[in-house]
């Protein structure tokens, strides 16, 4: 039997094992305020169909991107996913497999994660890939780790206002209990400042840490916030959209010394917000401080070609406390498909989504702004994703109408940017057709509460 219950001797037994008489006496310390006080109101059980049919209402309440025209964005896009990467993803020596350590790793396994490796550098220019990290905040974290471990500078991180909200919130809470000041530079138009960047470093600056497209889908000049950072000895640190390097300059062009990305764009759907895959990759002179697992090619005694897990002494089960990494697992199945997105699209597919990305983005702002009661905030080039703002003020309400007509509009600003709470961010993929958008600005044009 894989379980049995508890006899009332046993019971007594483990009681008297603890020194106490009954179960009421072992929840003695929880305060009489926060107890129910009274039964529970549990209703009668329901067969397994009566169950489903009940789960099944309570599940078709749920608005999402399947049944509803997605304009959401802020990091988990809806791009299109070719069958191949479900099919292949889908195989069980891939879908249940685990993160075991070196011994026990299949071919199979190394083989996809080298392969992974290798188109993400590829994608980036950058010298040196890992095997994924949980998604792209904890990435951009551990980016900033690393940079303060290469330079051994740990007084201050500068950081643009324009990086992800969230991705920013992930820093404070990593460097909570550390003595690493973290420096937000403001961003008024959109996108930061390369002289602002610099009144900001100080000989204690470990990186300067910028996204590109930013958070408001603008792009940044990078080039010259990589200038700052170099001249004043500190690492620049770029977060990128993997679909927009199909059109954009690489990081690794632009000189860029660790580049990190949310990957979810790349083979995985949006999954109410995850998982999710961390893409991180920087110069070969780093690659001993690079987090996750890294796979080599090699070959066996037969002088057959094979792979393992490299340079696993920056692993805690190798050197525990003086490792250099401490996350020795990964997001392994989700590197897989975003391999095999890769693989399927090619260089061609992935310029011809970002420039179908790039030409919907700008459409969509011009017929969105063409109503009165809407404008485009920021005048800097975009690639998917621009900022509305709506003259009204009523955003939340805006959302609300739009997903009553099955539209998921975007998202509201305020929660973050307290001076762009009457605004909303909208993302286009290569999905939405112009009758998707056009119906979008119909419905936002013929909202309550506003001029048309």
């Amino acid at each position: 039997m894989p379980y049995l219950f508890n006899t009332e001797e046993d019971q007594r037994a483990m009681l008297e094992s603890i020194g106490i008489a009954s179960l009421d006496e072992l929840f003695d310390m929880i305060p009489q305020s926060l107890k129910l006080g009274r039964p529970l109101e549990i209703p009668e059980a329901l067969s397994e169909m009566e169950l489903a049919q009940v789960v099944g209402s309570l599940a078709n309440q749920n608005l999402h991107a399947e049944n509803a025209t997605s304009f959401l964005g802020g990091g988990s896009y809806d791009h299109f996913i070719p069958a191949v990467v479900d099919t292949i993803a889908g195989r069980g020596e891939f879908y249940t497999s685990y993160t075991p350590y070196q011994p026990e790793v299949s071919q199979g396994n190394l083989q996809a994660m080298f392969e992974y490796q290798s188109m993400i550098c590829q994608l980036t220019g950058m010298d040196v890939s890992n095997a994924s990290l949980y998604d792209g905040g904890s990435a951009t974290a551990e980016a900033v780790l690393m940079a303060i471990s290469a330079t051994k500078k740990a007084g201050r991180i500068v950081v643009a206002e324009s990086v992800h909200p969230e991705y920013r919130q992930i820093l404070e809470t990593y460097f909570t209990s550390l003595e690493t000041e973290l420096v937000t530079v403001p961003t008024p138009g959109g996108r930061v400042d390369p002289a602002s960047m610099q009144e900001a470093i100080n000989d204690q600056t470990a990186c300067l840490l910028v996204q590109n497209p930013n958070f408001f889908g603008c792009l940044e000049d990078v080039e010259s916030i990589v200038r700052v950072a170099h001249d004043a000895g500190a690492l620049a640190c770029c977060i990128f959209d993997p679909i927009s390097l199909g059109v954009l300059k690489k990081p690794g062009e632009m000189e860029v010394d660790i580049a990190v990305a949310e990957g979810q764009s790349l083979g995985s759907p949006m999954l109410y917000g995850g998982p999710s895959l961390g893409i991180m990759a920087c110069r070969e002179s780093f690659v001993r401080r690079l987090p996750g697992r890294i796979s080599g090619q090699t070959v066996d005694q037969h002088g057959n070609r094979c792979w393992v897990l490299t340079l696993q002494t920056r692993e805690q089960h190798i050197r525990r406390e003086k490792a250099t990494s401490n996350i020795c697992t990964n997001q392994g199945l989700f590197a897989l498909r975003a391999a095999v997105y890769m693989a399927t699209m090619g260089p061609k597919g992935m310029l011809e989504t970002a420039m179908l990305c790039a030409q919907k983005a700008r459409y969509a702002a011009e017929t969105i702004s063409q109503a009165d009661r809407f404008e485009r905030v920021f005048d800097a080039p975009v690639f998917k994703e621009f900022v509305i703002r709506d003259r009204q003020g009523k955003v939340e309400a805006l959302m609300d109408h739009a997903a009553s007509h099955q539209i998921l509009a975007g998202i509201p600003l305020g929660t973050w940017y307290e001076h762009l709470s009457d605004c909303f961010l909208v993302a286009t993929t290569e999905k939405r057709t112009r009758e998707d958008i056009d119906r979008l600005a119909e419905c936002l044009r013929l909202a309550p509460g506003g001029n048309v």
